[in-house]
This record gives C-alpha cells, structure tokens and sequence, in this order.
C-alpha cells in the first residue's frame, strides 16, 4: 500500500525532529566535556530563540480565527439547538473532563517537584495570588480592546472577543458572509503558516535541548520521566475509560465495537500527528464501520476536528503545571482555574496539525504568566506526546459523532433508505 504524500511530509518531520532530538542529546554531551563545543553554543542558541519568537508570530491570530471560524461553522447562534447545539454542548464537557483529569493528576503526583533545574527566575506577581481577587480581576479583563489584546497577548480577551464576533456573524445571513470568509481564509492561511514553521522544529529543538543539556546534564531530560508518565496516564485514562463509557452509556456503542471500529483512525493519527490529515478516514470508519448517519458523520467530525482537542487540552494542563513545579512556583486555585479555562477554550485554536498543541500552549502559560522558556524542556519528548494526544483528539471526535448519532433521529430525505441488511431484519 502506497503512502499518501501528507503522510510522508509527515513521516520525514518526525524522523528529523528525533534526529535533532539525538544531535542535542550528543552535543549537549560533548558541550560538558569539551571548552570548545560550549564556547559554540551562543552561535547557534539564537536558533531556539527565533523558532520560540515565530510561535509567538502565529498564536494569536490562529488562536481569533479558529475561534471565529468554530462558532460560525455551528450555524445561526439564534438557533443553534439540535445538531449543533448537542455537538457544542459534548465538545466543551469533553474537554472540560479532560482538563480536569490532567489538573488532578498533576497535582496528585507533583511530576515537577524536586526538579532542580533553572528555566529562569518566577514572576512576582505569581506567587502570592489568592482565589477571589485574582478570580475577579480575571473577569475584569475578558473584555477589552480586541486589538490591545491581540497585541499584548491577553489570552481570555482574545477567546472571548472570537467567540462574541463568531456569534454576531453566525446571525447576519448574507451581509456575515465577506467576515466568515476573511477569517476563514486567515484560518486556512495561519493553519498554513503552522505547517511551514513547523518544519524548523528540528532546528528548534536541536538548539533549545542542547543548551538545556550542555548547561544543566542529562538530568533535565531524566526529570522529563515524572511528566511523561502523568501525560500518558491521563491520556490513556481519557481516551480508554472516559470516552469508551461516554459512547457506550449515551451512543449504545460498546467499548469492543468502538475501537474496532477506530482501528484505522487510530493509527492514522498516531503516525501522522494530525486530526485532519486523519479527517477523511475517521469519516470514512465512522459511517461504514460504526453505522453512523452521513450528515451526521458530516457535520460532527469536521467541526470537531477544528474545535473538539480533548487530548490536546489534557497535555496542555499538564505541562503548565509541571514547568510551574519546576520553576518552584505553586499556583493557586485561582490560577489553575485560568489554566483549567484557557486550556478548555484554547483547544478550539489548536489546529489539526502535527505540533499545534505546543503552539497554543504558549496561550496557556501566557495566561498565569509562565514565560514560554519552559516549552524548551519539554521538547525533548513532544512529539512523542502529540501522537497520542492526536489520536485522543480524533477518539473523541469519533465518539461524539457516535452519541449524536444516536439523538438525531432519522430522516428518509436526508440519509436515504436504511441498509440492506436493516431491511431484511
């Protein structure tokens, strides 16, 4: 069989962001022993820098079109019940639950604490919040001047202003369309973007793991274990308890079907780390394997793959709060609120691209202040991450398209006769 040219682009990026994994690991190495190779690290630091800087480039735009897209993909806000509204409605409890698993997680078994490495000094301000105020002041700027924030970053004014435009052209029929097409063409040409800058993660990662290794040893990628471990957890626990019980309680699908059913999905997404390059074949198992309705299979699955990120939004979770233990900060239940928030709401900007996960990771630690430094250690073990949270993310779009399936009555006009076999019982 064959391999997809998408799938070998992707396939070739993996195999250099591994290779410049061992290149960081070597040099790192050598960087500790030999003068010379230490002395070098400067001429080839800013290389980090500059793929750090171009992520911050894309967040934010990506992070407003995807949210303005999403909501007025759902239709007539006025009248987003049925379809629409069920998907919403599963989409943000799904991420939600997500969310809140790797929070419990990572606050159970502390992966970054003990860790001693220097990702920088912790920011004041963080250190002494406490719930009401921090809370209130939150809400006090979740509105602000979209352009204001757009430039400085405010991660909740941004969500909130998408989703407020998104609702507002969902209602203007003909005169919203020149305004859905502007941010779906920013949409595609930011989605775009993410893919040509991800091709110098490579680079990226060679640069900032072989300066965390030469400076700080092999230790900083042993901590790395703790972190992996509570990912991987909270994944396998998402994507094989949480949504298997979802599609079995309210879709009527065993766990047993459910999986056969997603078996190429599945291994689709892991091998390309990516939701929509999977789209087509999630699509394809859904209707013909899982007995799922056409339009039903229609509508779900692309919004979900734009807007539905329950592995994404776990990982997320989790790396803020580990790179805060590690930089010794111990964030408040008012600030993991905001993590727990951002992280929900950010997933529906995480494009379905290999690596977009780490983009809009960037909104998360912005929100309670991290500086993005701490991306640069968890690198090293990324891209191994994104395959699973991938096919978590197409797991659970599968198994949305599953309940609603199931709450969608059936319409002879719409989905054409039933099947044979139907027929015959």
């Amino acid at each position: 069989m064959s391999m997809s040219p998408e799938r070998k682009r992707d396939l070739v990026l993996t195999l250099l962001i591994f290779a410049g994994m061992v290149l960081a690991l070597l040099y790192g190495w050598g960087a500790q022993r030999s003068p010379l190779l230490l002395s070098a690290l400067p001429w080839f630091s800013w290389m980090g820098v500059l793929f750090k800087q171009l992520l911050m480039v894309i967040i934010y735009p990506l992070v407003l079109a995807s949210m303005v897209v999403g909501v007025v993909n759902l239709g007539d806000i006025r009248k987003v019940g049925g379809l629409a509204g069920k998907g919403l409605l599963y989409f943000m409890t799904t991420t939600a639950l997500a969310v809140a698993l790797g929070l419990i997680l990572v606050n159970v078994f502390n992966p970054g604490e003990g860790v001693n490495l220097d990702l920088g000094q912790p920011p004041e301000d963080l250190v002494a919040h406490e719930f009401g105020p921090f809370f209130l002041e939150m809400l006090k700027n979740t509105f602000k001047n979209p352009f204001k924030s757009l430039a400085q970053g405010d991660v909740l004014a941004i969500l909130s202003f998408g989703l407020l435009l998104g609702a507002v052209t969902s209602t203007l029929g003909d005169a919203g369309k020149p305004v859905a097409r502007f941010f779906e063409g920013l949409n595609q040409a930011m989605m775009r973007l993410t893919d040509w800058v991800m091709w110098l993660a490579p680079i990226g990662v060679f640069a900032l793991l072989a300066e965390v290794v030469a400076l700080q040893g092999f230790e900083a990628v042993y901590a790395l274990k703790d972190y992996v471990f509570v990912v991987l957890l909270g994944l396998g626990l998402h994507g094989f308890v949480v949504l298997p019980l979802l599609g079995w309680i309210l879709g009527g699908v065993s766990p047993l079907k459910l999986f056969a059913g997603l078996r190429r999905p599945l291994a689709v997404a892991f091998s390309t780390a990516s939701s929509a390059a999977t789209l087509p074949v999630t699509m394809d198992a859904v209707v013909e394997d899982l007995g799922v309705k056409p339009r039903v299979a229609g509508f779900v699955l692309p919004l979900g793959a734009t807007v539905n990120m329950d592995g994404t939004a776990l990982y997320e979770s989790v790396a803020v709060l580990f790179i805060a233990q590690v930089m010794g900060v111990e964030l408040t239940f008012g600030e993991q609120v905001v993590v727990f928030l951002t992280a929900t709401t950010a997933a529906v900007g995480a494009a379905g691209i290999p690596g977009a996960g780490l983009i809009t990771m960037t909104l998360v630690l912005g929100a309670v202040g991290l500086p993005i430094e701490g991306i640069g250690l968890i690198l090293a073990v990324d891209r191994l991450l994104d395959m699973v949270r991938t096919s978590v993310n197409v797991a659970g779009d599968a198994t949305g398209a599953v309940i609603l399936n199931r709450f969608t009555p059936a319409d002879p006009e719409l989905d054409g006769p039933p099947p044979t076999e139907s027929i015959a019982a």
